[in-house]
């Protein structure tokens, strides 16, 4: 792994290593699927020992606002520190976070501890599919853990509003991290209107990662979104449904060495307000 890919990824005997230290890292399952089984279930039917679950839809997300914030709003701190801090998260221990096994839930934590202003966290690279692909124990239940001490302080990561997405879409890039078949209006199985935000180019988060979960080569990733008209020095927003995506897609580019802004609000707030133009088809614009 490059310097960037071991400060920001972990692989799951590197984890189980960690574990065995004495000081191991704190563990956040935050396993979910966007109409899938609910992720406590899966916690609870095995997980990686050690690990507490945070749930995405409250935990790492302030209650649906629809024209105002989307499906999954950044989270006020105060709740969301309460929930880190219940979960064992400290301000001087690393923390690592997967999913199931694309990573998509996991960026959402990575990107919100980080634009929270906790320094060292890590996503296992292709989640806890990775962990059993490897033969490694896992456990039913966890004792609740030692509280933390970290208190997010909001900022640390940039993020755009709608204009300013609307603005990045003319004078930067705005790539939309959705699938292309919602991209393109096709299908909305979801949100209130079909299509993207005119301007915005198409970037499936999806092709980030290989058939198991795990990140592409970084030399791959900086590939892709070059061809996307994005490299070092671009000024980059993404946005995809309700800011989940998204996230997975500014971690794509963080590996990348490229960085960028999210659109917290995301599809799910632009296609809830009838004053935005939509935009459909397979052309930018």
């Amino acid at each position: 792994m490059s310097p960037m890919e071991t400060t920001t990824l972990i692989t799951a005997p590197a984890l189980a290593a960690a574990l065995a230290e004495a000081d191991p890292p704190a563990v956040l399952d935050v396993r979910w699927q966007l109409g899938g089984p609910p992720g406590a279930e899966e916690y609870a039917a095995g997980h990686i020992p050690g690990a507490h679950f945070l749930a995405l839809d409250s935990d790492l997300a302030a209650p649906a606002g629809g024209a105002d914030g989307g499906r999954h709003p950044l989270p006020d701190p105060e709740p969301l520190g309460a929930a880190l801090r219940r979960a064992g998260v400290r301000a001087d221990r690393e923390v690592v976070v997967y999913d199931g096994a694309s990573s998509a839930a996991a960026a959402r934590a990575w990107w919100l501890l980080r634009w929270s202003g906790h320094r060292r966290v890590r996503v296992l690279d292709g989640g806890f599919a990775a962990w059993g692909a490897a033969g490694l124990p896992t456990q039913r239940q966890t004792p609740a853990p030692e509280p933390g001490d970290f208190r997010p302080e909001p900022g640390a990561l940039p993020t755009v509003d709608a204009d300013q997405a609307a603005a990045l879409a003319r004078t930067g890039v705005l790539l939309d991290a959705r699938a292309g078949e919602r991209y393109r209006g096709e299908t909305e199985p979801i949100d209130p209107r079909a299509g993207h935000i005119p301007g915005a180019a198409s970037a499936p988060t999806m092709e980030n990662v290989t058939a198991d979960g795990r990140f592409r080569p970084v030399a791959e990733l900086a590939e892709r979104f070059a061809a996307l008209g994005v490299k070092p020095g671009s000024e980059v927003g993404v946005y995809c449904g309700s800011g989940v995506t998204a996230a997975h897609q500014l971690l794509a580019m963080h590996l990348a060495g490229i960085d960028g802004a999210l659109y917290p609000g995301s599809w799910s707030e632009w296609s809830s307000r009838p004053d935005r133009p939509v935009a459909t088809g397979p052309e930018h614009g």
